[in-house]
């Protein structure tokens, strides 16, 4: 009797950002589903993919908020981003509401100024009076994004507040490994510290799920390198 295969959850718990993603590379590189972009970016390159992922993150405050490449893979290896980068995106794309006349949304934008709402003061508001509510969920997508070429990746971020923290469960549905998620956690985390003092509560824990989080071809050597799954030339 043949057996057909089915999807493969993966739970991954790290202590802080640099953790879970090296842990998410590697586990990647074992269990990671393998096949060629048909839409969206990079088309034509192959990819690697969990089923769908959870990540925990116990201590994502902790820094560095960036996973830094070891001393001998130094130009051999790219560093996935650099703090620079983070609070320039922070800054630009999740924290205001500006948008180029060529961008057909940003982070931001989708949190802040969407059809007059910001989400950011909103859900600060409701977790300061009522902290124990489920209701604070603060949505990027939108129905129309089925329409777009390229639709937004991360697609909302809800909150909650117990134990005295504010804990963010992130869901994206397409997600970079290698240069997307260190940018993108560094940011929501200093977004979540933000939000956190405005309510008057600790910085909590980070849980992501995704069910496109990948590495394209192009990316598998690094990976291989990072996990000392192979060695440096020379």
């Amino acid at each position: 009797m043949r057996v057909e295969k089915g999807l493969n959850p993966v739970f991954i718990r790290g202590f802080d950002l640099p953790d879970v993603w090296f842990k998410a590379v590697d586990k990647l590189l074992d269990v990671g589903y393998e096949y060629v972009v048909q839409r969206g970016s990079f088309v034509g390159h192959k990819r690697k993919e969990f089923d769908f992922v959870v990540l925990h993150v116990t201590n994502p405050g902790n820094r560095p908020l960036i996973p830094e490449v070891p001393k001998d893979l130094e130009g051999v290896v790219p560093a996935p981003t650099s703090m620079d980068y983070v609070y320039e995106y922070f800054l630009g794309y999740i924290a205001t509401g500006e948008k180029k006349p060529e961008e057909a949304y940003t982070y931001g934008q989708r949190l802040t100024s969407y059809e007059g709402v910001n989400q950011l003061r909103e859900a600060i508001e409701i977790l300061k009076n009522t902290p124990e509510t489920n209701q604070a969920i603060m949505e990027i997508g939108t129905p129309t994004d089925i329409l777009l070429e390229d639709p937004p990746c991360l697609r909302l971020i809800d909150l909650r507040v117990r134990y005295g923290k504010l804990h963010f469960v992130v869901y994206f549905r397409s997600w970079d490994l290698w240069g997307g998620l260190p940018a993108n956690l560094a940011a929501i985390q200093l977004l979540k510290e933000h939000m956190a003092k405005e309510i008057g509560v600790g910085d909590g824990e980070l849980v992501c799920v995704s069910k496109g989080l990948h590495l394209y071809d192009y990316q598998f050597e690094w990976a291989m390198l990072i996990t000392r799954r192979k060695k440096p030339e020379g």
